[in-house]
């Protein structure tokens, strides 16, 4: 991440040291002339900007001695409070360290990367050498979708940019290989072969269609194929079928032809150009309207897996902030390329938790210093190629196409959404200062007959939902299925302390450091029975009425009729059915609804799996539970293994296991 600009202005007068507190000033002149990073704080303890420096004094000094003026910067600074400063060892650390705080802290001022997800990687379990004892499964490896980190005694293969790549790979993997992807409980209980093998995509090793030899050399070439040595593979595969061929081994060689033709065919579709390129990264830039976008493609085993967008926050500050290195050109009235400030953040932020290739292929320059920290924290050497040739230069071209479409995208979505919340507002005659700040709470309940009951609250800001800021309730205590309980139950759960604490502040005339605030609006999905619940909470906490708003169904339940109820007395509203203002009450309370949903199925499913009939079955403990579970794999594979494999559980009798397996029968 680039550091804070030595802004040289002409005939600047310097700083006045009395807008600072002195201990700031006392501790920016005890700096010592060291690598490091140093991070600024406003008063009441918010973070304002993480920086580097190669000398801190220097650095730090810089922004206390030059007048900034009226500029994003001189904003900034006037806003310093107090500092932190960490020493390192060099610059590279000095920069790891820099992106790790960035990424932890989310400064105000600074280019920050979310990201929103971990990669999906494509994993191979199993060991190569079973030990005796070890399930059938051991010796068979299994290839399967994977989030998370990675564990020694698996192989894993990525990261790809999206889930769709790995299943596409998972795929490949059974047409061309025919690997198993069942589960280790599934593949230890099959008496038969299931449908995969009838239509070619498993050898079957669970029911012994394949020795453990013969499928150990499927995995060995598909493990190459996934390194890129796809035309070693193929000939590896040509040289056995001829073999076999030569022995009059006509069935064996039938296989092997067959899957060369389907490996030849794999190949004319994936369209490998280059396969001196192995793993490569291209990173692609645009920056429009305010917005930036960085389209990472991902190369791997010398196949192009797909791209991932990804959109930073702050980019408006970025065409102030320069390194040390830049003050030559700032001065010249050139500058960096805001693109280039956003990419090397991008850069240095991204390849933190996520493994780098050894080539990087950028529609702009990345920094020797960033490259070389890379290195060292990979223990690989990574090189940059800014301007490239041939497939790579076909590559970088895509990569920009498409982060032009993303971001082209995004700003007409953020378009649109604008003028929704502007509708909204109007609509319902909002006082707001800022419309880009309005907030919007809406909450909602899920449940199944009464059954594990949730309360979803989901939080509407900035022109976008706040995925970071929702909230779900687990609902207890009340009747099974009364919802107008469930709500009160929401609403004092998340306003009743928050009321307090702005009553105190208000009576103080101090707001303490981290108190939330209240939303201007607070949508309920229900009609007037909703509505008066809402009503009667609000009153209790002496809130007012008029942020209430209920979502009452139309006429049919049709999408489009829905009517505003509101708390404070006011008649119901019928914004129209093309009207944007609802189109954003309609997006915002599905959210709710989604979110309910989603919570209410995870929590019963884990009342009824976890739970479940295990622990109803007499005889079934804690201790007997655990086992069974740790066995099987769950109560899944409990119920697919038979009377013969559970009374194999230790402390489980002949007579128990045929009760467990009449009760989950």
């Amino acid at each position: 991440m680039p550091d804070l600009p030595d802004s040289p202005m002409p005939s600047s007068p310097k700083a006045t040291p009395a807008s600072h507190p002195e201990q700031l000033l006392s501790d920016v002149a005890s700096l010592s002339p060291l690598p490091g990073v140093y991070r600024y704080f406003d008063a009441e303890g918010n973070v304002l900007y993480v920086g580097k420096a190669i000398n801190l004094k220097k650095r730090v000094s810089s922004y206390f001695q030059k007048n900034h003026g009226g500029s994003r910067i001189g904003h900034m600074v006037s806003k310093i409070a107090r500092m932190e400063t960490t020493v390192v060892r060099s610059e590279a650390e000095a920069l790891l360290l820099e992106n790790n705080l960035i990424k932890t802290l989310n400064p105000k001022y600074n280019i920050l990367f979310r990201d929103d997800k971990s990669y999906p990687y494509l994993k191979m379990t199993g060991v190569s050498a079973p030990k005796p004892g070890d399930a059938a499964s051991a010796a068979f490896t299994r290839v399967s979708y994977y989030r998370g980190g990675v564990e020694k005694k698996h192989r894993y293969f990525g990261p790809y940019p999206s889930a769709w790549a790995v299943k596409e790979a998972i795929l490949l993997m059974q047409k061309v290989f025919r690997l198993r992807t069942c589960d280790d409980p599934v593949f230890n209980n099959r008496t038969r072969p299931c449908l995969l093998y009838q239509i070619k995509r498993c050898s079957a090793p669970c029911v012994g269609h394949i020795s453990a030899q013969a499928y150990a050399q499927d995995v060995a070439n598909a493990e190459r194929f996934l390194k890129g040595d796809a035309k070693e593979v193929m000939n590896a595969l040509e040289a056995r079928m001829m073999a076999h061929a030569e022995r009059l081994e006509f069935e064996q060689a039938a296989e092997l032809r067959n899957q060369v033709a389907a490996l030849s065919n794999v190949l004319h579709q994936q369209s490998v150009d280059n396969v001196s390129d192995r793993d490569v990264d291209i990173l692609a830039v645009k920056v429009q309207g305010g917005r930036a976008c960085v389209n990472l493609a991902m190369v791997r085993g010398g196949r192009h897996l797909g791209d991932r967008p990804y959109f930073p926050v702050h980019v408006e500050d970025a065409a102030v902030f320069y390194t040390e290195d830049d003050e030559g050109l700032e001065a010249a009235g050139q500058g960096p390329r805001v693109e280039a400030l956003v990419l090397e953040a991008f850069v240095a932020q991204h390849y933190l938790n996520v493994p780098v290739p050894p080539t990087l292929v950028t529609s702009e320059p990345v920094g020797k210093s960033l490259l070389k920290a890379l290195s060292a924290q990979s223990g690989v050497k990574v090189s940059a190629v800014h301007q490239p040739r041939e497939q790579r230069r076909q590559w970088l071209e895509m990569a920009q196409t498409n982060a032009s479409l993303q971001l082209a995208r995004l700003l007409s979505e953020e378009g649109s959404q604008q003028a929704r919340t502007r509708a909204l507002v109007e609509a319902l005659d909002l006082e707001l200062d800022n419309q880009d700040d309005l907030r919007i709470e809406c909450f909602d309940i899920s449940h199944t007959a009464g059954e594990a009951t949730q309360a979803s609250c989901v939080v509407f800001q900035n022109h976008k939902m706040q995925t970071d800021q929702y909230r779900r309730f687990s609902i207890e205590g009340i009747t099974p299925g009364d919802d107008y309980a469930a709500m009160r139950q929401v609403l004092m759960r998340r306003y009743g302390k928050l009321a307090e604490t702005l009553r105190e502040a208000q009576l103080s005339g101090q707001t303490p450091a981290g108190t939330g605030r209240l939303p201007d609006l607070v949508l309920v999905d229900g009609g007037k029975g909703q509505v008066s619940m809402a009503r009667e909470v609000f009153e209790l906490l002496r809130l007012d009425l008029s942020l209430i708003v209920g979502v009452e169904k139309g006429e049919g339940r049709k999408v489009g009729l829905e009517e505003l109820v509101f708390a404070d007395g006011r008649d119901k509203v019928y914004l129209g059915k093309d009207s944007a203002a609802l189109m954003l009450v309609a997006q915002i309370r599905d959210e709710a609804h989604r979110f309910a949903i989603t919570g209410m199925r995870a929590k019963r499913a884990k009342v009824r799996v976890d739970g479940g009939k295990l622990e109803e079955i007499p005889g079934i403990g804690p201790k007997r539970r655990a086992k069974l579970l740790q066995r099987f794999g769950g109560v899944r594979g409990v119920a697919l293994a038979g009377v013969e494999d559970i009374a194999t559980v230790d402390g489980i009798s002949r007579e128990l296991a045929e009760e467990i397996y009449r009760i989950l029968h």
